[in-house]
């Protein structure tokens, strides 16, 4: 993963983050030597994210075929969440 200071945003801009994104899918940026944000194309976001709902549906038909899962109303629900 690229980095980039926060003084070389500050200073070069949005440039410094298109220079690193050419040459890798994300960037850390870092203030005072520490990792403080990450920056990303919204077309990886949005793969990363495909991904993560990809998963999440696994996880639940996985769910699903096991039994997994609960049939009550909405009261019943509500009571058990809140518990």
């Amino acid at each position: 993963m690229a980095t980039i200071t926060a003084n070389e945003l500050k200073t070069k801009g949005i440039t410094a983050v298109d220079t690193a994104l050419a040459e890798e899918p994300t960037v850390q940026i870092t203030v005072r030597g520490s990792a403080k944000y990450v920056v990303m194309r919204c077309e990886h976001y949005n793969k990363l994210r495909e991904q993560e709902l990809d998963l999440a549906i696994r996880e639940s038909r996985a769910e699903f075929e096991r039994g997994d899962y609960v049939i009550e109303s909405v009261e019943e629900h509500m009571r058990r969440v809140l518990e």
